[in-house]
Order: C-alpha cells, then sequence, then structure tokens
C-alpha cells in the first residue's frame, strides 16, 4: 500500500508538470516548489523555537488564523512557519504577517519529509482541519514531535473507517490529540480505539467574529446602500449568477444588489454586465465614485478582499457554490445577522444544515423558489430582522475553540 501511495503521489506530480504549461494554477504550484530546500536551509534557523502550522488552502487558512494569532501571542519565543498545499492559499497569504516563515509544502515523499523536518526541526506541529500526508505524519511521530489536528471533521465514507485500513488508522495514531468540531467525529475515532479527542469546535467562528468586529467602512457602499434593502450575492459561480441575474431582469422592485462573483476576471464582469437588463442601472466598483455609485441599481465587485466587509451592509445574502462543488462561506455573512440563502449542494457543511434547521438560512433549487423568497423578505422586514438573529446568535454561540485548544495545549 505504502509503494501504491507513493506512486500516485509521483504520477500526481507528473500530472501537474504536464498541465503547468497551460495551466497557471499548476504552474504556480510547481513553480513555488522549485528550489524550495535550498531556500528553507538560507532562511530558516535551525536552532530556533518553530511551530508549524499546515493548512491545504486559503479556506484552511482563515479556519487556523485565530490558532496562529493566538498562539504567536501567547508563545513570543515561537516563530511561526505556515506552510500551504494550494496555490489559492499560498498566492494570496505569502505575505501574511502573522507568520514569519510561509513556504509551498513539499510533495509526500519519505526523502521530502526528512529533508524538510531536519532542515525545520519544528518543536510542535499543526495541521488544520483534515490534511493527512503519510510520509510527513510518519517522520513527525518518529520524532515524537507533537503533532495536533485542529477543527478536524471526520465522515464514516472516509478511508480510515473502512473494513482493513489499519495502514490509514496506524497514520492517525502518529496525532498527539484531535480538536474535532462535532460528537459524531469524535465517536468515529473512538470506534477505531483513538480517544485522545476533544470537542472543542469550529476555529472559523473565532475567524468571522474577529473580521466582523474589524470589518472595513465602506463609504461608497454605504452611498450606494442609502435607504434601501440590499442583497449581497457573494462568491457566485455562473448557475448563481443566472438566477439572481434573472430575478433582476423580472422583479419590479426597488431592491439594491450585489454580485461580488468568484472570478473576477475581465471576460466573467463582462459575460455578468451583458446579461443584466440595460435598463437597470449596472456600476462596476473600480469605476465607482461618490457622483455615480448612488444612482446605481447593480453594484459588481471586480476586486478582491472586499467581500467579508460588504456583507456587513446586507439585509440578506446569497452565498455562491450551492450548484457546483459545494457551497462559500456561509460565516462571513451570518455573523452580521442576515437571512442565507444557496444552492442545493450543502449538506457536507454542518452550519449550513444547523442554520437552515434554525430557521436562519435556506436552500433553492430554482428560480421561482429564489423569487418566492427574497419576494417574501422584502415585504417582511421582520422576517429579515427574526432571520438575522437566528443567524448572528449561531455564531456568537459556537465561538471559543481557539481558546479551549491553546488551554489543553497549555
Amino acid at each position: 500500500m505504502t509503494v501504491f501511495y507513493l506512486a500516485v503521489i509521483k504520477i500526481y506530480y507528473l500530472l501537474i508538470a504536464i498541465a503547468s504549461w497551460f495551466n497557471p494554477k499548476a504552474r504556480f504550484w510547481i513553480r513555488g516548489r522549485k528550489g524550495i530546500f535550498k531556500r528553507l536551509k538560507q532562511e530558516i534557523n535551525p536552532n530556533e523555537n518553530i511551530a508549524w502550522f499546515h493548512c491545504a488552502s486559503l479556506g484552511e487558512f482563515e479556519q487556523g488564523r485565530p490558532l496562529i494569532e493566538a498562539f504567536k501571542e501567547k508563545y513570543k519565543e515561537h516563530k511561526i512557519l505556515l506552510t500551504f498545499f494550494s496555490p489559492s492559499g499560498y498566492e494570496i497569504r505569502k505575505n501574511y504577517e502573522g507568520a514569519d516563515y510561509i513556504y509551498y509544502l513539499p510533495l509526500d515523499t519519505p526523502k521530502n519529509a526528512r529533508r524538510f523536518l531536519n532542515i525545520v526541526n519544528p518543536s510542535v506541529v499543526f495541521f488544520i482541519k483534515y490534511e493527512f500526508w503519510y510520509f510527513f505524519i510518519k517522520e513527525i511521530g518518529k520524532r515524537e514531535i507533537p503533532l495536533y489536528l485542529v477543527s478536524g471533521i471526520f465522515r464514516k465514507s472516509q478511508r480510515f473507517f473502512k473494513k482493513y485500513a489499519y495502514r490509514s488508522q496506524k497514520m492517525l495514531s502518529e496525532f498527539k490529540h484531535f480538536f474535532v468540531q462535532n460528537d459524531e467525529s469524535a465517536d468515529l475515532l473512538n470506534s477505531i480505539q483513538l480517544n485522545n479527542v476533544s470537542v472543542t469546535g469550529d476555529t472559523r467562528f473565532d475567524r468571522v467574529y474577529t473580521i466582523a468586529k474589524n470589518s472595513k467602512t465602506l463609504p461608497l457602499i454605504e452611498r450606494f446602500k442609502g435607504d434601501q434593502q440590499l442583497l449581497i450575492a457573494g462568491s457566485t459561480w455562473k448557475p448563481d449568477e443566472d438566477l439572481i441575474i434573472k430575478y433582476l431582469n423580472e422583479s419590479k422592485n426597488d431592491l439594491k444588489v450585489i454580485i461580488a462573483p468568484h472570478e473576477i476576471h475581465p471576460e466573467n464582469i463582462a459575460r455578468i454586465i451583458r446579461s443584466i437588463d440595460t435598463d437597470l442601472r449596472i456600476l462596476k466598483y473600480s469605476e465607482a465614485d461618490n457622483m455615480n455609485i448612488s444612482n446605481a441599481q447593480v453594484l459588481i465587485i471586480d476586486n478582491i478582499g472586499l467581500l467579508s466587509s460588504l456583507y456587513k451592509y446586507g439585509d440578506l445574502a446569497y452565498i455562491g457554490g450551492g450548484f457546483g462543488k459545494g457551497i462559500h462561506n456561509t460565516l462571513e455573512a451570518a455573523t452580521f445577522g442576515m437571512p442565507l440563502l444557496f444552492g442545493p449542494n450543502y449538506l457536507k457543511f454542518k452550519e449550513a444544515v444547523d442554520m437552515i434547521n434554525a430557521g436562519g438560512a435556506y436552500s433553492i433549487t430554482e428560480y421561482d423558489e429564489l423569487k418566492d423568497k427574497i419576494d417574501f423578505f422584502i415585504s417582511h422586514p421582520d422576517e429579515i430582522i427574526h432571520a438575522g438573529k437566528v443567524t448572528s446568535d449561531y455564531v456568537e454561540n459556537k465561538r471559543g475553540a481557539t481558546l479551549k485548544i491553546l488551554n489543553f495545549i497549555d
């Protein structure tokens, strides 16, 4: 099985290398790992006390960020090493000031794991949510370095809980402790005789609370909203945008709408604008100023980094991704207290399921459902307040995972 896994890893690398000739993300993946051990040797002092945090991508980074920052504040003698597997995490956060060193994670081979740990020599390691790299984990265990899983979540369908999954279970036994999000995950680990588990919740709740507290004031958005109701469609893909745009083109109300698409390249922004009825007053954020923005009805966000602050101006949020692989971050909107709408692919996201059950979020599968929900909330402002309190209370009541983890580590 180990030989097979190693073969799969090398084939994966080969496929990424081929894809890098025409795929920008694959190109970043390859280039970012070139000469990595030389850079590690040049930049890292082996005598430093290093805490290593590893995240798959940007979402896991945001999940781990509260712990990184709390750890750095509490244990000032440690240097923070942050690694990413994916370019979508590294390229956006490579200048993150909360870490002393930021790199791509080398490919998971026995040689790379040994070389990496020989240079870095961390005193403690944190993997965020679900990163399980076999050779790195085995080498960490061999060196008896404390290894923690943060905000872990497990499902019965995962390989760890199948028959004859001895090697995968043995790999998990190298973790000093599992900090998991829910009781189901703890029960699954207990079922394979792993009892070093604490249900501490999800550190993302601490992160979105901090985001809300530190959100930017956006005077242009204030002028855009004025005293009208505002729908914010965040991290949308084409199937989401098609529904929102159809509503815009057919509705006769004064609702203002912000569309913040997941893909902001000029071709996609142009496609969205072309799809919207020319009678509507459409404006790109990059072209907005104090003179033109208050007259616009539809605002298209064509840059990154604004969405988490935009939500505080919304009355209603539509979260994209639910007609694809899965919905994007619902908590960034929920923390500001508003009803949430999203597509049908949400079942893997516990917070979405919880907020639907509590009456603060709603899944839609077709246009008529979307129209009915938006129209209902527009004509019932009191229901906006009620559902918004459900979502904001949900975030508030789930805070505290970061402190629980730090106290345990102490």
